[in-house]
């Protein structure tokens, strides 16, 4: 985002072009939809990938400059519209959205109805809280405490360490 930046984008475009042109930086091509308007240090998009591992959830706070939705790339549909604010966070798998956690700790967005996919981000959002109070109080918008207790969301948030008390899911740590 060029948000601050005095002169904008055009400003920092007219800079990266020419350190592009100087051969210190490159065009790429790494967002989809995003563009000509992107450019890398030598070896960027070579780091990234190996960076990846397919089908393994990761966890980033939603500010996160490396976490894309809500700033280049469209949330997914959801019953409650995520955003990027401090203390909130997102759990990415294959590159897409499964969970969102809001600021405040009490309510999660889920995309994913796939047990595997549930249970693998649970785990990463859980690792990354650990040692942070967390007593989720609503799931997709609905309550905790009316969610059945076979749902599969539930199965996998409570793999992951959660424990259902009276006033909602709390994650032990």
């Amino acid at each position: 985002s060029s948000a601050g930046l005095p002169g904008g984008f055009a400003a920092a475009y007219r800079i990266l072009s020419a350190m592009e042109e100087a051969g210190r930086c490159r065009r790429v091509y790494a967002l989809e939809g995003q563009g000509a308007a992107q450019f890398a240090l030598p070896g960027a998009l070579d780091m990234l990938r190996a960076l990846h591992v397919d089908g393994q959830a990761r966890t980033l706070a939603t500010a996160d400059p490396a976490q894309p939705y809500g700033a280049l790339l469209p949330w997914t549909d959801a019953a409650t519209r995520p955003s990027r604010t401090a203390g909130s966070w997102v759990t990415l798998r294959d590159r897409a959205p499964v969970l969102y956690l809001a600021r405040g700790r009490r309510s999660l967005i889920t995309w994913d109805t796939e047990a595997d996919a549930l249970t693998d981000a649970a785990q990463s959002l859980a690792h990354a809280l650990r040692g942070q109070s967390v007593t989720l109080q609503r799931i997709d918008g609905v309550e905790v405490a009316i969610i059945p207790v076979d749902d599969v969301r539930l199965a996998a948030l409570t793999a992951a360490g959660f424990a259902r008390t009276p006033s909602g899911l709390r994650l032990r740590t």
